[in-house]
């Protein structure tokens, strides 16, 4: 390797709400640009990132319209977390193979081919590891000269307050790199409390007033109450009868136990998803007060800080919209240590070649 190649340039594609950069970044890595074909993942990107972002379907880029991004002199990194529904284990067995976003991975190793960047990392759902397409993607990778390692990472153990596992893939062709390996151990993880639990208190509906991604989704009168009878990693069996749906008493309900739940103030949350506002689709319950998540709340367990900004200030956030970005979202801390694991990399290969 080039003495002078130890800098590491990177581009993100489907960056979302800049999670992965944002965590690359954390780790001393340039961001060039991120690529998502969604509009409202701009505002975030640009002035949390302050890099170019590029609206436009992955399918329509090139590898050309890459390396014209991408600076001289510097390793060139390329990112992506391509969109993971097809893979999902919440889609329970149905059929997806006739989906749009099963091509999208396809389209990452084509880029890969035109670009030929010296850095590759992909993150997704662990399902997407058993597939067909990502056996092929894995083997494009070596068949064009790079070293390959993947494996599942727990978010805990990267200091994530979240109980998330993700399938990470590393892949080089400026030497080997190694997966990166969690440093936290069970005493150590981060907890809810220590994430969330001095944001300002807020009843259901309420907002709070220089925060408004800090809002607690309204509770109907019922939920209310089902609220108020849940307790901290508890599950509805815990409710008295009349508080019960019909879906409840049904044997298939008996797989559900962790809908309507209230998070622990001592342990990393659940996984966080689009939903994590909504109390009925998962344990999205505050662990004492009585209201679900807000969308701030969301996004720190996810790994963002505090001041990340997803739309512009003073404009009241869509629940729906900017939770699909924070749950779609790489939580920083995965795409920080898979930086930290790059740089290692560049710095011993550039040491071994003088």
């Amino acid at each position: 390797m080039n003495d002078q190649l130890t800098e590491i340039a990177a581009i993100d594609l489907f960056c979302g709400a800049g999670g992965l950069s944002l965590g690359l970044k954390q780790a001393g890595i340039e961001i060039v640009a991120g690529y998502d074909l969604d509009p409202a993942c701009e505002y975030p990107y640009t002035q949390n990132l302050k890099a170019d972002f590029v609206l436009a379907n992955v399918g329509d880029v090139t590898g050309e319209d890459l390396l014209k991004r991408w600076p001289e002199g510097k390793i060139r990194l390329l990112a992506g977390c391509a969109p993971c529904q097809p893979f999902s284990s919440h889609r329970r067995g149905a059929d997806t193979s006739d989906e749009v976003n099963w091509d999208l991975l396809s389209h990452f190793a084509r880029l890969v081919e035109e670009s030929m960047p010296h850095l590759v990392t992909m993150e997704n759902v662990v399902r997407l590891g058993k597939m067909p397409v990502f056996d092929a993607f894995v083997a494009k990778l070596k068949q064009l000269g790079f070293h390959v390692e993947f494996g599942t990472l727990y978010g805990p153990e990267f200091g994530l307050p979240q109980e998330r596992r993700r399938l990470v893939l590393v892949a080089s062709r400026v030497g080997q790199v190694q997966l990166p390996v969690g440093n936290k151990d069970k005493k150590k993880f981060k907890t809810v409390k220590q994430t969330i639990g001095k944001l300002p208190p807020l009843a259901h509906g309420e907002s709070h007033a220089t925060d408004l991604l800090h809002t607690a989704r309204q509770l109907s009168d019922l939920n209310l109450k089902r609220m108020r009878a849940s307790r901290p990693g508890g599950t509805w069996a815990d409710w008295p009868k009349e508080l019960l749906s019909p879906c409840h008493t049904r044997k298939s309900g008996a797989s559900f136990k962790a809908f309507y739940g209230r998070m622990r103030w001592d342990a990393p949350s659940p996984t966080i998803t689009t939903q994590s506002f909504n109390f009925g689709t998962g344990r999205f319950g505050h662990p004492e007060q009585d209201r679900s998540l807000t969308l701030r709340e969301a996004a720190m367990l996810q790994g963002f800080p505090r001041t990340y900004r997803f739309v512009k200030k003073n404009v009241r956030p869509s629940m729906q919209a900017v939770g699909r970005l924070i749950g779609n979202a790489v939580p920083p801390a995965f795409g920080k240590a898979v930086g930290i694991a790059f740089r290692s990399q560049v710095i011993q290969s550039a040491e071994a070649s003088r």
